[in-house]
C-alpha cells in the first residue's frame, strides 16, 4: 500500500510516521503532487496556524490538489479544521470539504455563568462518542484519545464522533473520501491505531 503524507509548513509529520511504521505502514512525506496523487491513501497531518498554513497551500496549489483528490484523505488536528469551510483563526477560508465552521473555544461560557473557566487549549485525554462510520469500527463508545487544540469544529451532518470540552463539537468528520479527526491519532494508543488501520484497510 503506498501511503502519502502531504508536506507542509504545519505538518507534524514524525509521530505520523511511527504510528504508521508501528502498523507495519512505511509512508513517504511529499508535496510533489504527483506522488501524492499516485497514493493509495493519504494523510493531511497539521499543528499550528490556519491562516499561515493556508496561505502556504495556496501558494504551492497544495489546495486545489486536496480539493480533487478522489483516493481516501483523512485529515489530523489542523488537518481536520483546513477541510473545513472556514476557520476564526485569522478569519480563514479553508479548503470547504465539510460544511462547518472551525472557531474557537470561549471560557465566557463559564464565566457568565459564574464557573470556574477550563483551561485553554483543550489538552489531554477525553472520550468521543455517536460513534458511526467505518472510521470508528470496533470502537466503544467514550472511547479516550488524546486532544491538543483551541480551536474546534462545529458538530454537523458530517460528525462522526463528538466531544465534549466547553460545548459539544466534531471530533471526527466523515464526508465521500475525506475524513478527519480533531485528535491527535497518532498519539491516541491502541484506540488511535484503530482508527488509522480502520482508515488504511476500510476507508
Amino acid at each position: 500500500m503506498k501511503v502519502a503524507i502531504i508536506k507542509y509548513n504545519a505538518g507534524n509529520v514524525q509521530s505520523v510516521l511511527y504510528a504508521l511504521q508501528r502498523l507495519g505502514i512505511h509512508a513517504f512525506v511529499t508535496d510533489v503532487h504527483e506522488e501524492i496523487k499516485s497514493a493509495d491513501k493519504v494523510i493531511f497531518p497539521g499543528v499550528g496556524n490556519a491562516l499561515s498554513a493556508m496561505e502556504y497551500l495556496k501558494n504551492r496549489k497544495l489546495d486545489e490538489l486536496i480539493r480533487s483528490l478522489q483516493q481516501p484523505v483523512l485529515g489530523i488536528c489542523l488537518g481536520l479544521q483546513l477541510l473545513c469551510e472556514r476557520s476564526e483563526e485569522g478569519d480563514t477560508s479553508c479548503l470547504g470539504i465539510f460544511k462547518t465552521t472551525v472557531k474557537k473555544f470561549d471560557n465566557n461560557v463559564f464565566q457568565n455563568k459564574n464557573l470556574v473557566p477550563v483551561k485553554i487549549p483543550h489538552m489531554g485525554w477525553n472520550t468521543i462518542r455517536n460513534l458511526s462510520s467505518p472510521l470508528m469500527e470496533g470502537l466503544s463508545e467514550e472511547s479516550f484519545v488524546y486532544f491538543v487544540h483551541s480551536y474546534y469544529a462545529d458538530v454537523c451532518d458530517e460528525t462522526i464522533a463528538s466531544t465534549e470540552y466547553i460545548n459539544p463539537f466534531s471530533a471526527a468528520l466523515h464526508k465521500n473520501n475525506f475524513y478527519g479527526v480533531q485528535f491527535h491519532a497518532e498519539k491516541s494508543a491502541v484506540i488511535g491505531e484503530r482508527i488509522l488501520s480502520n482508515f488504511l484497510n476500510n476507508s
